[in-house]
């Protein structure tokens, strides 16, 4: 009985012992754990971020917190497709625009561009018209739709509406403008650029850009000496030598100041928000059998003082696009404004409904989760930075716009002064890799060579018609006094599929309540829009899984 005893008091003292070790390990905060030298010492040169919490929000983002889910579709099959076969897939934390880009946001884009690349000068004169949406899409032969063709997209009336007539380009590359804004107001709010130069010290030569300023930050704005000089924090972080003038310090992306990139979200990032499973506790609608971005089999609200009214904006039948006017009306017959209806568990608005929405995605008839089921994604161009004989990444200039002919003749700016400028990867960058082995990776397991029936190891496929995706190959001549005349594929075609081809998510105004379930695909030419396809930003998000750290420390 004593040895029991003995034995049962020496175990919690060793249980306490350890306990107290492991509440009581050395703070590593300002001295290396690997080296044990001090670190962030003016005397060492050694500068880290060590109290950093964690990514902030950035402008019209909420936080998503990633999972597993079902994607694909499970129910409702009427259409008998096969496209859609239910795979189990894995997202990543993210954060997502809380609305569809609005027309106010995309005018404010459109009239930056405006002042910064006067359309007036020879070189910048495409910038301007290449980005503006196509108000035609509004047009039917049948049908009286000029009021929406002359005011949709500028008309105050409808500013918080979704923009539309926006190709996937398009989307792309305000998203890459709205990252180099946010980051820029950013620069300032946090002391390291001169305030209000973003207004002042701004033109076509001296623009701000995100991945420019990380790698040469001399050569775009936020590293102009005018601009950085007197920022109230230009002595705290950076590398350079001269502080005495508060000018030449910048910020490094170790500093964890500038925000991830806005970007398109992902086909399964898109779905996996729009279902909004964060807040079911259901085994069955966990496997895959939550019909809409709200709870229920219904698109009418069950709730008391809510019974009966639509829950999204979609076409509810053969000539009607919201109801018999009054209390059963969905509120609208085109799009409707933003926030209109309830946002789902995530908070997101109009995630079924309003407009469908741009996924970053090519598409193909197969999510090939066999070989990845880890944030699935295609559509992987990989690039780099294009590097001068002098060893220094070039950056585009001023009068080295770079335009895209798209396939219905428009051109569209797609390098703008101060970007760094990209060129694909090579052999030598994929030499003895195992991930990948070349740049483009939209066809990888499905639409390569490789995959067609008529494929001969060594011999190229000389025959076009003979290609896995038989699809219209458009293309443009442009004349000696540079106009561009479109060459149309008069060739008889059995698709529309190809790498060039963009999956679009959730139903729209013009769309049957079929089309709302989150998990339907459908996809478009990327140069192309229509006057139903609107889209919104996502952002990665970098570090903890949860906002919750409690959900993530483990003792």
């Amino acid at each position: 009985m004593r040895t029991n005893v003995a034995f049962k008091t020496l175990f919690a003292i060793a249980i306490g012992a350890s306990l107290f070790s492991c509440n009581n390990s050395k703070d590593y905060k300002n001295n290396s754990r690997a080296t044990g030298w001090d670190i962030n010492s003016k005397e060492g040169g050694f500068q880290y971020k060590t109290n950093y919490k964690e990514q902030e929000t950035g402008p019209g983002l909420v936080f998503v917190e990633g999972g597993t889910f079902t994607m694909g579709r499970v129910q409702d099959d009427v259409m008998h497709d096969w496209n859609n076969t239910p795979t189990q897939q894995h997202v990543q934390s993210f954060y997502m625009d809380e609305t569809e880009v609005t027309n106010i946001m995309y005018m404010e884009y459109l009239d930056w561009l405006k002042n910064i690349f006067p359309p007036s000068e020879p070189n910048y004169k495409n910038i301007y018209t290449g980005a503006v949406p196509d108000t035609l899409v509004w047009r039917n032969r049948l049908g009286f739709n000029e009021t929406m063709v002359n005011n949709y997209l500028r008309h105050p009336a409808y500013s918080n509406y979704p923009v539309v007539g926006v190709n996937w380009i398009q989307a792309t590359e305000f998203s890459k403008w709205r990252t180099n804004r946010v980051n820029e107001l950013k620069l300032e709010q946090e002391g390291y650029s001169k305030k209000g130069a973003r207004y002042t010290d701004v033109d076509g030569g001296t623009t701000f850009d995100t991945e420019t300023y990380l790698n040469a930050p001399t050569r775009t704005y936020g590293g102009n000496d005018s601009i950085t000089r007197g920022g109230k924090n230009a002595d705290k972080l950076g590398t350079a030598k001269d502080t005495s003038n508060s000018k030449n310090i910048y910020i490094q992306r170790k500093d964890g100041v500038l925000l991830p990139e806005y970007r398109l979200p992902t086909e399964a990032e898109w779905e996996y928000a729009a279902l909004g499973l964060v807040g079911i506790r259901n085994y069955n609608v966990y496997r895959g059998r939550k019909k809409y971005p709200w709870d229920g089999q219904y698109t009418r609200s069950g709730d008391v003082k809510r019974q009966g009214d639509q829950l999204a904006n979609f076409k509810q039948g053969e000539g009607d696009y919201g109801g018999i006017a009054g209390w059963s009306d969905d509120g609208a017959d085109i799009t409707a404004e933003v926030k209109s209806y309830e946002a789902n568990d995530y908070g997101l608005y109009d995630m079924a409904g309003n407009v469908a929405e741009w996924v970053a995605d090519v598409y193909r008839p197969i999510v090939d989760d066999e070989f990845n089921d880890f944030n699935y994604y295609r559509g992987n161009v990989y690039t780099k930075n294009a590097i001068n004989d002098d060893g220094t990444v070039k950056v585009v200039a001023p009068d080295g716009v770079v335009y895209d002919t798209l396939s219905s003749g428009r051109i569209m700016a797609r390098a703008l002064p101060g970007e760094l400028a990209q060129v694909p990867i090579n052999e030598k960058d994929t030499y003895l890799r195992t991930n990948f082995n070349e740049s483009d990776n939209r066809n990888f397991r499905d639409g390569d060579k490789s995959s067609t029936r008529y494929y001969e190891p060594f011999n190229e496929i000389s025959n076009p018609s003979k290609r896995m995706y038989n699809s219209p190959q458009f293309s443009t001549d442009t004349d000696s006094i540079g106009t561009v005349k479109p060459n149309y594929d008069e060739t008889s075609r059995t698709t529309l599929v190809s790498d060039e081809v963009r999956v679009y998510k959730g139903g729209s105004w013009r769309d049957r309540a079929y089309w709302l379930d989150p998990s339907q695909r459908r996809y478009f030419p990327q140069d192309m829009a229509t006057d139903y396809i609107g889209f919104r930003n996502a952002m990665s998000r970098v570090g903890s899984k949860s906002k919750d750290k409690n959900k993530t420390a483990r003792n």
